[in-house]
């Protein structure tokens, strides 16, 4: 097979996914609404079983909607025959996912699950099998055959299915007001969750790391101050730890240039006065944004009345891994 016949044969495997997505999705109708009120109804968990191909399907979309905020978990259907049923209950909906309708291991769990009182909705590529013909409500996707000129290998079937759980999900989140801090509490260890859930608070230095002089000092006692703390800036603050400018490497560079007295001169001859600054309790990302439209490499952090009690440097944003 030269390239040009491989490339027309995986080009062929993306035609017929799309042409199948887009009969999938002109087919919607009352069945899908039904299928996503008794989700968002579901007073218990939303159970999602599959075998072989559709097995893994199904895992996804479990995964899917407990991201989305609906409790839920993947059931396999050997290990449900040898005791796992007993994590069903009779809140809960089980969706059982076979093409053809005919999976023996999806059949061998529908008695069993219809007396622990499980709702069952089965997805399948078949209106007239046992499986659509079993469940209390069932979706038939209009797949036609595979990808490929085998029809064997599960690939149209399967993505149709995965197409269809995310727009359930997605649907299902929506209608029940699922929001970005919702997304982020269910994925606080990742970059999705700290760009929900991480505020200036978390990672500002402070304290004893906080460079901060008072005004009226020696622009070598900012410079030591600076030099010591390692972030590139010092806040300058008036008697009541108010903050009235900031000193940073670019306006020591230009005082050198103008010849300035560093050792004789006062820091707030130099600094940059009236300066920008930010809240405690701002996201990172949004901090992030103020510090790209601004142009700055940095922002004081104030309190309500303006004391100065972080500092926030985009070398801090970065390194937590947020980006816009």
């Amino acid at each position: 097979m030269d390239a040009g016949q491989k490339l027309k044969v995986a080009k062929g495997v993306f035609s017929e996914e799309i042409e199948t997505l887009k009969r999938v999705q002109e087919s919607l109708d009352d069945i899908f609404v039904q299928i996503e009120n008794a989700v968002i109804s579901c007073k218990g968990k939303v159970v999602l079983c599959g075998m072989g191909k559709s097995g893994h399907i199904a895992r996804k979309i479990s995964a899917t909607l407990a991201s989305l905020g609906m409790p839920s978990f993947f059931l396999h259907p050997a290990e449900a025959m040898h005791g796992d049923l007993g994590m069903v209950s009779e809140n809960d909906i089980v969706f059982l996912l076979s093409n053809s309708g005919e999976t023996y291991e999806i059949l061998q769990l529908i008695p069993s699950l219809k007396f622990l009182g499980a709702k069952l909705i089965g997805i399948t590529g078949n209106s007239q099998s046992s499986l659509a013909k079993e469940c209390g409500i069932s979706q038939s996707l209009d797949i036609g055959k595979e990808a490929g000129n085998l029809n064997l290998a599960p690939t149209v079937s399967t993505t149709a299915m995965l197409v269809y759980g995310d727009a359930l999900a997605i649907t299902a989140s929506e209608e029940m007001g699922f929001c970005t801090s919702d997304f982020g509490l269910r994925h606080p260890a990742g970059t999705l969750g700290k760009k929900v859930l991480t505020r200036v608070a978390d990672i500002m230095a402070k304290g004893n790391a906080l460079p901060v002089v008072c005004g009226g000092c020696k622009i070598t006692e900012a410079i030591m101050e600076m030099s010591k703390k390692g972030l590139g800036v010092v806040a300058v603050t008036d008697q009541e730890k108010k903050l009235t400018g900031v000193l940073t490497d670019g306006d020591l560079r230009r005082a050198i240039e103008k010849r300035a007295d560093l050792y004789g001169d006062i820091v707030d001859s130099i600094m940059t006065g009236s300066p920008k600054y930010i809240y405690a309790d701002i996201l990172l990302v949004d901090a992030l944004q103020k510090l790209k439209e601004s142009r700055l490499n940095n922002y004081p952090v104030v309190d309500g009345k303006k004391h100065v009690i972080g500092m926030l440097t985009w070398q801090m944003i970065i390194r937590e891994g947020i980006t816009l």
